[in-house]
Order: C-alpha cells, then sequence, then structure tokens
C-alpha cells in the first residue's frame, strides 16, 4: 500500500491551513510568557492522553490517569489507562528531547522498539527495553561454570564478575543478530501480532512520504503525515504514536515552543469521528486541520481559566505575613497537575500536618476521598 501525494486538493486547504497556523502561533507565544506555562504544559500531556484513548475508542479518566502517573491508585489499574500511562511518558519523552528527535531514525526507533503490549514490555525485554537476562544462566557464569567442570578453588575473586559479564556480552550479541534478522514475525507473539503485518515496511513507506514532503508549509506537513500514518495503519498496537509525531512535526519548525507539544489528540476529539475517518482524503484532512485549530482555541482557554485560579489564590495573600508559606505553595500547585502531603512538606519544608492545613486555606479540591494518602488538585 502505498500514500498517493500527486493529487492534493491544495485550494481547499490553504484558508484552513492559514488559520491553523496562526492558531497554534498565538498560543504559543501566550505560553512562552505566561507565569502559568509550565503547569498548563504539564497538564495538556494529561488531557491529550486522555484524549488518545478517547479517539481510539476508549474512556481514561483524567483523575485515574493522574493518580496512576503518581502511583496513587485507588484501584488496580485497568488496561486503557495503562495505554494512557504510556501516550503520557512517550509525550514526555519526545517534549524532553531536541525538536527533530522523534522523526529521526533513533528517535523512531527507540519510540517503536518499546514492543509495548497493553502498557506491559514484551517477556523477552526488561522493563526499562533493555534484553532480559536469565538469572540461573548468570548463576552459574558467576559460580564459574555448571556441575562436573574444573574450577581453580584459589581464583581471584573478579573471576566470577567477569564471567558474568562475558554472559551478558554474549545474550547482548545474540539479542542484536536476532534484532538484524529480517522478517515481519521476528520474535512476536502470533497470539498477539498479526505475523504478516511488516511494520518495518510501512514505516519506510511513511518515511518515504514525509521525504516528499519536504518543502511544504509545516501545518500541511503533519496533516498530510498523520493521514498517511493512519491510511497505511503503521504499527498495530500504536496509532497514537502517529499523532504524536504530527506534534513533533509542527515542533521541529518552530510552531511550538521546545517544551510544548501541541495537543492533537485533544483537538480530534472535539471533531465528529465520521469526518475524522472518511473515505474522501480531502474530508479527512479538513477534520484534521479543525482539529488543530480547536486544540489551539481549547489551549487558550484552559491558559485563561489557569491564569484566573492563580489570581483566585493570590487574593488569600493579603494580609499575610512576608514568612508566609501560601506563596511557595501556590507556585508548586499551578505548576503540577497534583500535589500530594509529601510533596507540600518536602517543598514548603513543613511537618505533614502543616501541609495538610495550609493546603485547607487555598481550598484546592482532594482527588484520592482516601485519609491515609491524600492529593491535591486546583479545580
Amino acid at each position: 500500500m502505498t500514500y498517493d501525494l500527486s493529487k492534493l486538493p491544495i485550494t481547499s486547504l490553504l484558508r484552513p491551513i492559514s488559520d491553523a497556523g496562526s492558531a497554534l502561533s498565538r498560543l504559543d507565544e501566550r505560553i512562552a510568557r505566561s507565569p502559568v506555562g509550565g503547569g498548563w504544559i504539564e497538564r495538556s500531556h494529561f488531557a491529550d492522553a486522555c484524549a488518545s484513548l478517547w479517539i481510539d475508542g476508549e474512556l481514561v479518566h483524567l483523575e485515574d490517569l493522574v493518580l496512576h502517573d503518581a502511583g496513587a491508585d485507588i484501584r488496580a489499574p485497568t488496561h486503557e489507562l495503562t495505554i494512557a500511562r504510556d501516550v503520557l511518558r512517550t509525550r514526555r519523552r519526545i517534549a524532553s528531547q531536541p525538536a527533530g528527535w522523534a522523526l529521526s531514525p533513533d528517535g523512531l526507533r527507540s519510540l517503536r522498539g518499546h514492543d509495548l503490549v497493553a502498557g506491559a514490555p514484551a517477556a523477552s525485554h526488561g522493563a526499562d527495553g533493555t534484553i532480559a537476562i536469565d538469572a540461573g544462566e548468570l548463576d552459574s557464569s558467576a559460580n564459574g561454570g555448571g556441575e562436573g567442570e574444573d574450577r581453580d578453588d584459589g581464583a581471584s575473586p573478579l573471576d566470577a564478575e567477569f564471567a558474568a559479564i562475558d554472559a551478558l556480552l554474549a545474550r547482548s550479541d545474540a539479542a542484536i543478530k536476532q534484532a538484524k534478522t529480517p522478517g515481519p514475525a521476528r520474535g512476536k507473539d502470533p497470539l498477539v501480532y498479526d505475523l504478516d503485518w511488516d511494520e518495518d515496511e510501512r514505516l519506510g513507506e511513511w518515511r518515504a512520504v514525509l521525504h516528499e514532503l519536504d518543502g511544504l508549509p509545516p501545518v500541511l506537513q503533519a496533516v498530510l503525515a498523520l493521514d498517511a500514518w493512519n491510511t497505511l495503519e503503521v504499527l498495530q498496537h500504536a496509532p497514537w504514536l502517529g499523532r504524536l509525531l504530527a506534534a513533533s512535526i509542527l515542533r521541529q519548525a518552530g510552531l511550538t515552543t521546545a517544551a510544548h507539544l501541541a495537543a492533537v489528540n485533544l483537538g480530534l476529539k472535539s471533531i465528529p469521528v465520521d469526518r475524522r475517518r472518511h473515505r474522501d482524503r480531502e474530508t479527512r484532512l479538513l477534520a484534521i486541520l479543525a482539529g488543530i485549530v480547536a486544540a489551539a482555541d481549547l489551549g487558550l482557554k484552559e491558559h485563561d481559566r489557569l491564569t484566573l485560579v492563580r489570581q483566585s489564590m493570590e487574593r488569600r495573600l493579603i494580609g499575610r505575613r512576608t514568612s508566609s508559606k501560601l506563596p511557595e505553595l501556590i507556585e508548586l500547585v499551578m505548576s503540577r497537575q497534583l500535589v500530594s502531603t509529601g510533596m507540600v512538606a518536602k517543598a514548603i519544608d513543613v511537618t505533614p500536618q502543616a501541609a495538610v492545613r495550609i493546603v485547607g486555606e487555598l481550598g484546592l479540591r482532594e482527588m484520592t476521598g482516601r485519609g491515609r494518602f491524600r492529593a491535591w488538585g486546583v479545580v
């Protein structure tokens, strides 16, 4: 399957492309100069991750994702919540890297190389993405070999350590050799993956489309790249990655700040699904452009809301002593989606009991509903 770029409806796209670029520029200028910009960016990660699951037909509550990210789940995490956490962490990772990293060969290899299945690493990989090492094999190597082998009882204590390192290098070489083996079904469980689905080939076709898009306006590049990703169905279990890569294209072009990824998912959430998945390409492209404009508008509204919340809390500082801890607490609350008792106590250097009392003075919303672990966020 190929993505044809020869017959683009440029005439009907010119005005929406201009509107989307202007909306993103207004939002970026506002965020770059705002005192609540850092907190806005942190909150946009959570909102966009939840919206990504919505687009894929799943429902994840924002509060559940916030608590899950903080390790304070009220209940056992669901399949959808775990995927939302993957989206959240991927957004943060892309935002923390240089602008062009996500679209580079190394970035794409890293982003798709975690082998996530319902949010959990594949059995052959560790939680950090490294190849898992069989404990029994290492123990055997560390002890100088298995039964029946001659061992020198007078050997240096470092021999066991060197033997363990040699075993690790051997396993790494075997894993690299396996990774270089061609074929779509390399090391994948047929119960989870379609073995005829060649992700490498599809990704190569998508990168070829990106190469053909060089020289086009950044917004048009992002829209066509996202539509091509959806059409080619590059990844089986991570269709959401294409929307983050489209946001990376906008960031690389300078339409968003270094630490800000456009909340494309949040904007597309407001577009009817029959427009987003229409058979006519022009209708789909116009829907994506409308989603980008909606994302910018929603971002401006959220920024205004956070600004009003900050002003409301700062009114409580009137008549306070200069040594009051409330200004520090306001800065902490505005920079985070959620704050716990321990975070407040550590940040403003007070006891946990004093932290609970000071938080009560700001009128924050309690999010956990528990007495032992308490966390708050702005309304």
